[in-house]
C-alpha cells in the first residue's frame, strides 16, 4: 500500500488538533474558574477530536515528517521532555519514598543518553508521524470513546465529590488529566519514531497514576504507586529495547522495524523486550495487579484505562510489532503468552462478585486474546484481533459507566446487590443487559471477534485449548452477572429512573455504537480490517470459508440480527404481559411469614430468606489461583526473553 502524500495545511492542522490541542485545553480546564466554562472546554475538545478523526480518515494512510530546518526543533523539544518526564516521575517516587520507581526512572534516563549518543548526525530524518488503517481504528476509539466518557464524568464527578464531602474541587484537574491523556494517546498512535513514541508512552504513565491517586485516600495512593512503578518498568523495557535498535539499525524509525519482514536475530532481543514493555500496559499477568489496584479510582477513569487508553497501549505496540516477528519462535510463544492471559484471566473473574473486577478480570482476559492474535501472526488472526480491539472499546467503556452509575445510586458495586436492579433503575439495567450480550453472543462484533480468533487458531494445539476454555469460563461469568439483574419477580410496576443528561447521552451513544457497529461489520471488515494488515501477509480473511462469512469474507450479521430483534420484539410483549401478573410469595416449606421473604427460623427466630450464586472461592479464588498463574506467567517471559536472546 502506497503511502499518500500528505497535504502541507491540512495534516498539521489535523495533528495539532488530535495532539497539541488536547494538551492546550487541558493546561485550559487546569485553570478554569467555574463549572460552565470547564464544562464547554471539555465539550470542545470532545467535539474538535471527533471531527479530526473523520477528517483523517480521509488521509489514510499518510506519513508526515517534521522539518529538521524549521523554526522549531521538535527533536531537540522532545527529548528535553523526555528527561523532564523523568525527572517528575523520579520525584514523586522521591516523595513516596518509594526506590523501584525511582531507580526505573534513572535507568531510564541513562539509556535514553545512550540512544542519543548512538544515533549519527542526520540520521534522525525519518518520518515522525505514520498513519495506517490501525493507527486509524485507535484514533476513532480514542477520539470516540474516551470524549464520551469525559462527557459522561461531568455530572458523575459532581456527585462523586458531594459523596465525599470535599471542601474544594478537585474536577479541574481531574478533567486536565483525563483530556492530557487523550491527547498522549493519539500521539502515541501516530507517533513513527520511537523516541516520539516513547514520549507519549511516558506521559500516559504519568496520567494514569495520578487519575488512580485522585482521591488522595491511602489505598488510591498504594494502588496509584503500584500502576507507576509496574509501568516504569514498562518504560525500562522500551529503552531497552530503542538502545538495541539503535545500536544495530541506527535509526528509530518504527516503520521501517516493522515493514521489512521478519527481523534478523540481532533485532530479536530488542523486540522481545518491546514486548514486555506491552505486557505491562497492557496488565498482563504478572503485572495484572496494577489493573486490579486501579479499581479504586473513580468510575469514568476505569472507563478510560479500561477502553480506550492505557490497557490499548500494550495491544497496539504487539499488533505493530507483529510483521517483525512473523514465523519467529518468539511469534510462537506470544500467542501461548496470550492464550494463557485469556484463559487464566477469565478463571479469576469466575470467582468474583465485585462488578468492578469481573469487568478488570474480564478486560485482562480479552487483551490476551489480542495478544494471542497478534502472535498467531495470520491476516486471519490480526483482522479477528483488530476486530477485538473496536468493539471491546466500544462494550467496555458501556458496562464501566453502567456500574458507576449504578453504584452511586445503590452504594455498592457487588453484582448480587444488583438483583432485581431493573425495578428501580430499569434503562440502566436494560443498558447493562445490553453490554452483557453485546460481550458473548452475536451478532454482535465481540463475539464475532472471538469466533474469527478460534478459527485462526484451530492450527495451535494450546492456543486453542486455551481460547475455548477461557471463552466458556466467559459465557458463564457474563451470563451469571445478567441473570441476577433480571432474577426479581416482575409484575409491570417500574420505578421511574433520573439521570443526568449526560449520562443518558453517553450511555446511549455507546448502546447505539455497539449495536450500528455490529450491524456494520461487514463494511468495517472490508474497508479497515483487511487494510489494516502489512505487506506480505496472506491474502484476506474471507477467501479462506470460514463458518460465519461468505466467499468475500462478509459475516452473516443480518440474519443473526433478525434473530435478536425477534427476540427483543418477544421480550417486549413478555413484559406487557406480565403487567397483570400476581407476585407469589417464594415457598419456603410452609413456614414463611406474613413478612415477604422472611420465614421462621430457629428458636422461632425470623430468618431473611436470601438468594445468591455460587462463586467457586475453593476453585476460582484468586487467593487459590494468583500465585500459580502468576508463576506460570513468569516463566512464560523467561521463555520469551530467552529465547531470543
Amino acid at each position: 500500500m502506497e503511502l499518500s502524500a500528505s497535504d502541507p495545511i491540512l495534516m498539521p492542522a489535523l495533528l495539532f488538533t488530535l495532539i497539541l490541542f488536547p494538551f492546550l485545553a487541558a493546561f485550559g480546564a487546569y485553570l478554569a474558574v467555574s463549572d460552565r466554562l470547564l464544562k464547554v472546554i471539555i465539550v470542545v475538545t470532545g467535539v474538535a477530536l471527533v471531527t479530526a478523526s473523520l477528517v483523517l480518515s480521509a488521509q489514510v494512510p499518510f506519513s508526515f515528517a517534521l522539518s529538521p530546518d524549521g523554526p522549531i526543533a521538535f527533536r531537540a523539544v522532545i527529548e528535553v521532555a523526555d528527561f523532564a518526564l523523568l525527572s517528575l516521575i523520579f520525584y514523586f517516587g522521591w516523595k513516596h519514598r518509594h526506590p523501584t520507581i525511582m531507580a526505573l526512572a534513572a535507568l531510564q534516563g541513562v539509556l535514553l543518553l545512550y540512544v542519543q549518543f548512538l544515533l549519527s548526525e542526520g540520521q534522525a530524518h525519518w518520518p515522525v508521524f505514520y498513519g495506517d488503517n490501525l493507527a486509524l481504528i485507535m484514533i476513532f476509539i480514542i477520539s470516540v470513546v474516551g470524549s464520551i466518557i469525559c462527557f459522561q464524568a461531568l455530572d458523575y464527578m459532581k456527585a462523586h465529590e458531594q459523596h465525599q464531602g470535599l471542601d474544594r474541587s478537585r474536577r479541574s484537574r481531574f478533567f486536565s488529566i483525563m483530556v492530557l491523556f487523550l491527547g498522549a494517546m493519539n500521539g502515541l498512535v501516530l507517533a513513527n519514531d520511537m523516541a516520539f513514541f516513547y514520549f507519549f508512552f511516558e506521559v500516559t504513565t504519568l496520567c494514569s497514576f495520578l487519575l488512580i491517586a485522585h482521591d488522595r485516600t491511602p489505598v488510591a495512593v498504594s494502588n496509584a504507586l503500584r500502576a507507576l512503578w509496574m509501568n516504569c518498568l514498562g518504560g525500562a523495557a522500551f529503552t531497552v529495547a530503542m538502545t538495541g535498535v539503535a545500536l544495530h539499525v541506527n535509526s528509530l524509525d518504527l516503520s521501517r522495524l516493522t515493514s521489512a519482514g521478519p527481523a534478523d536475530g540481532v533485532l530479536l532481543p530488542a523486540l522481545a523486550f518491546l514486548g514486555l514493555a506491552a505486557f505491562t500496559k497492557a496488565a498482563q499477568f504478572p503485572f495484572q495487579s496494577w489493573l486490579l489496584g486501579a479499581m479504586v479510582a473513580p468510575t469514568p477513569v476505569s472507563a478510560l484505562l479500561h477502553s480506550s487508553t492505557m490497557v490499548k497501549v500494550g495491544v497496539y505496540l504487539v499488533f505493530r510489532m507483529a510483521p517483525a516477528i512473523r514465523g519467529t519462535f518468539l511469534s510462537h510463544c506470544l500467542a501461548v503468552f496470550g492464550g494463557f492471559g485469556f484463559l487464566a484471566a477469565a478463571a479469576l473473574a469466575v470467582g468474583q462478585s465485585n462488578g468492578k473486577k469481573v469487568l478488570a478480570y474480564s478486560t485482562i482476559s480479552n487483551l490476551g486474546l489480542m495478544i494471542a492474535c497478534a502472535g498467531l501472526n495470520t491476516s486471519a488472526a490480526l483482522t479477528a484481533g483488530v476486530l477485538l480491539i473496536l468493539f471491546h472499546a466500544v462494550n467496555k467503556a458501556l458496562l464501566f459507566l453502567c456500574v458507576g452509575t449504578i453504584e452511586q445510586r445503590i452504594a455498592s458495586r457487588d453484582i448480587e446487590d444488583m438483583r432485581g436492579l431493573y425495578t428501580i433503575m430499569p434503562v440502566t439495567a436494560l443498558m447493562t443487559v445490553f453490554g452483557v450480550i453485546m460481550m458473548i453472543m452475536p451478532p454482535f462484533g465481540l463475539m464475532l471477534g472471538k469466533w474469527m480468533a478460534m478459527e485462526a487458531a484451530a492450527t495451535n494445539l494450546f492456543v486453542i485449548v486455551m481460547v475455548t476454555l477461557g471463552s466458556a469460563l466467559t459465557v458463564m461469568y457474563w451470563a451469571r452477572w445478567a441473570g441476577i439483574l433480571m432474577s426479581d419477580p416482575f409484575a409491570g410496576r417500574f420505578t421511574p429512573e433520573r439521570q443526568p443528561w449526560p449520562t443518558w447521552t453517553a450511555l446511549g451513544c455507546l448502546c447505539l455504537g455497539g449495536g450500528i457497529l455490529s450491524v456494520a461489520a461487514p463494511w468495517l471488515y472490508s474497508l479497515w480490517f483487511t487494510r489494516a494488515l502489512s505487506p506480505g501477509y496472506e491474502p484476506p480473511y474471507g477467501v479462506h470459508g470460514g463458518i460465519l462469512e461468505n466467499a468475500v469474507g462478509a459475516f452473516a450479521v443480518w440474519p443473526l440480527a433478525g434473530v435478536a430483534a425477534v427476540g427483543f420484539v418477544l421480550a417486549v410483549v413478555a413484559v406487557y404481559r406480565a403487567g397483570g401478573a400476581r407476585i407469589v410469595k417464594p415457598y419456603v416449606s410452609g413456614l414463611q411469614t406474613d413478612t415477604p421473604g422472611v420465614f421462621t427460623g430457629p428458636l422461632n427466630q425470623p430468618v431473611q430468606a436470601r438468594a445468591s450464586n455460587y462463586y467457586l472461592s475453593s476453585l476460582f479464588g484468586e487467593s487459590r489461583l494468583t500465585v500459580w498463574f502468576n508463576l506460570a506467567a513468569v516463566a512464560l517471559l523467561g521463555l520469551i526473553l530467552g529465547g531470543a536472546l
